[in-house]
């Protein structure tokens, strides 16, 4: 499951190849099937992402936060991987490396349903 916040201008221009690129990233990089996508994305308007421009000795300006719900059971390696190809599928469509906030929320298995009559 994946959620994404940025701005509603970067949506508008770039919002299915950045759903494209999250994607094949999450294929690649953690062998997940191709028809597992499961994806929101939320537009926000100016002044509605708040963020620091400089932690951690960066230069953000159009922040865009990926948040992946996943259950727990990938290794350190596979969501390195997955970083990496992450970072670079964006900013091969002209995302800027210091605009990229990924953060991964792992439970388990038994935490999700997918609309089974017997849950």
């Amino acid at each position: 499951m994946i959620q994404v916040d940025l701005m509603r201008s970067v949506f508008a221009d770039k919002g299915k190849e950045i759903s494209n690129a999250i994607h094949h990233s999450l294929v690649a990089g953690l062998g997940m099937d191709t028809t597992d996508l499961f994806q929101v994305f939320r537009p926000h308007d100016e002044g509605e992402i708040i963020f620091s421009p400089t932690y951690d000795n960066r230069d953000r300006q159009d922040l865009i936060i990926i948040r992946i719900t996943m259950v727990r059971m990938f290794s350190l390696e596979q969501k390195k991987k997955t970083y990496k190809e992450l970072t670079k599928r964006l900013v091969d469509i002209g995302i800027r490396r210091d605009d990229i906030l990924v953060c991964v929320v792992e439970n388990s298995a038994e935490n999700w349903s997918l609309g089974e009559r017997d849950a």
